[in-house]
């Protein structure tokens, strides 16, 4: 069994689960189809935040395996490095970039050390959901500075705090609040997939953190959507109606502009 306060322990069990995820084409390691990928500027909704044109710019896909980000970018003519812990994951990526004629270099790492890039290398960072499997977010926040030159954006996209909160299932009176806020230590692992993953560690990351943080770590915020997944029609209890009451991901973009500063000290919260 890992210890769940052990870094290398939770990446070397969160490796093993996506490995095998992968091995079973569970949801987000499905590379996406020719027809998804014919118009890569369209496909990525928040491609309009890096201006629209990626063509020659290095561009960091972090924690992004799967096939499902970084031929996108390469598609769209940016030089693209998938970053990701599973190997299973990046083989996908090599795998749906040969078949397309395209270049994405993989590098098997953990987001939250990248000692394998120099300072400044990257022109634009893009991370999509993962960021809830690490325990401390500022350690990736310092990392994701340090690789990007001034001035580049990066682009994440994180699991809500009241997501990972709620229940996923409905009681008589909705979606209730069943996890701590302030809590410390992984969360209980998920059965099924729903909101979360079977079997991985998972880590609730409060607002401080997820905003707060980017701004210690020398980043100024430049926007923040909220995805839409709620729809009126689903049945209760499934992906869509939960959406409708409870927000499932943030997508935030942020710059490189000043110096990291010093963090608060945590709170601790003991239930």
């Amino acid at each position: 069994m890992p210890d769940d306060n052990r870094p290398l322990d939770i990446q070397r069990h969160n490796q093993r689960v996506w490995d095998q995820r992968a091995r079973q084409g569970q949801a987000y390691t499905e590379p996406l189809t020719d027809e998804e990928l014919s118009d890569p500027l369209r496909r990525k909704a928040a491609l309009h935040w890096l201006g629209g044109d990626v063509r020659g710019r290095r561009v960091l896909c972090l924690a992004a395996g799967g096939g499902r980000h970084g031929v996108l970018y390469a598609l769209a003519g940016a030089q693209v490095t998938v970053v990701d812990i599973s190997p299973e994951m990046l083989r996908i990526d090599r795998d749906a970039a040969a078949a397309r004629g395209v270049c994405v270099q993989t590098v098997q790492a953990s987001m939250d050390d990248l000692p394998m890039f120099a300072a400044g290398h990257f022109d634009f960072v893009v991370q999509p959901v993962s960021t809830c499997y690490v325990p401390d977010i500022g350690r990736v926040y310092e990392e994701v500075a340090r690789v990007l030159a001034g001035g580049g954006v990066y682009i994440s996209q994180h699991k809500t705090p009241v997501s990972l909160q709620a229940d996923v299932r409905p009681s008589s009176r909705g979606y209730e609040l069943v996890e701590p806020y302030y809590r410390q230590g992984p969360l209980p692992k998920a059965a099924h997939g729903l909101f979360r993953e079977a079997g991985a560690l998972e880590y609730l990351h409060r607002w401080e953190q997820l905003i707060g943080g980017l701004c210690r770590a020398g980043f100024v915020i430049e926007d923040l959507e909220e995805p839409c997944h709620a729809d009126p029609q689903a049945a209760v209890g499934v992906f869509g109606h939960r959406s409708g009451y409870v927000a499932p991901y943030v997508r935030i973009k942020a710059r490189r502009v000043g110096k990291p500063q010093r963090s608060p000290p945590a709170a601790f919260w003991t239930p």
